[in-house]
């Protein structure tokens, strides 16, 4: 890891560890808990010292989205403490991560499906890539990979469809990545809930128009301070 981008995740572990940050545990915990999931966001640094993030490809023998693109996580067993102990041990069971490795510094806002499924983003940082050898559960996961977070700011290799739902029109996004020849499309929630870590984190919005559904959830006014103190003309 250079010595820059060392420095680059110890400012982003200070700054969400901020006082400042509204750590959104609480303020879910009024949703049904049987009707709850978590997704871990797993960031690395790169080797062109860029933050990126781990994926997974689903089982293509799944009865519901199979072959999608998704951030590891699931549905939260009764056993599980709290969203971070669901995001992390789904992460150990689909792709072998030692729930040891990573640091979690935050939770997002959380997103809601038209199935009546709460989804909580967890971020946690995985300082030493190298430390992590995937096995992957077969019956769940077909790939794991890893993409820069930036590009879900950007317009490049990014296309979007117009969709309705409930009389409310909306984009959904599509993000076209290959690697190692093999050509991978995030979208949907997956892609929202990247497109909203990405601009919270890198503390910039994206160069297109995002347009989420409402059940989404959106840039909230705890999102626009954020955003407003790294560039003051928005």
């Amino acid at each position: 890891m250079s010595s820059n981008g060392s420095q680059r995740l110890q400012t982003l572990l200070h700054h969400l560890k901020s006082p400042s940050n509204t750590n959104p545990l609480k303020e879910t915990s009024i949703y049904k808990q049987n009707k709850r999931a978590a997704v871990l966001i797993c960031l690395f640094e790169g080797q062109d010292g860029n933050l990126r993030v781990i994926l997974t490809q689903r089982a293509s023998s799944l009865s519901t989205h199979a072959g999608e693109v998704a951030l590891p996580g699931g549905k939260r067993d009764e056993s599980d403490a709290d969203d971070i102990e669901t995001a992390l041990r789904e992460a150990k069971e689909e792709i072998g991560l030692d729930p040891s490795l990573v640091t979690v510094v935050t939770l997002l806002e959380p997103f809601h499906t038209k199935y009546g499924i709460t989804i909580i983003p967890v971020v946690g940082i995985l300082s030493n890539k190298d430390t992590f050898s995937p096995i992957l559960d077969s019956a769940e996961v077909e790939a794991v990979f890893d993409v820069p977070l930036e590009m879900f700011l950007k317009n490049d290799n990014r296309r979007s469809e117009e969709r309705e739902w409930l009389g409310e029109k909306h984009l959904v996004h599509y993000f076209d990545y290959e690697v190692e020849n093999k050509k991978y499309v995030i979208w949907a929630i997956t892609a929202a809930i990247l497109i909203r870590a990405a601009t919270l984190l890198l503390q910039r919005p994206p160069a297109f128009l995002e347009q989420r559904p409402k059940i989404w959830g959106g840039i909230t006014e705890n999102d626009m301070i954020i955003l407003q103190r790294s560039n003051p003309q928005l």
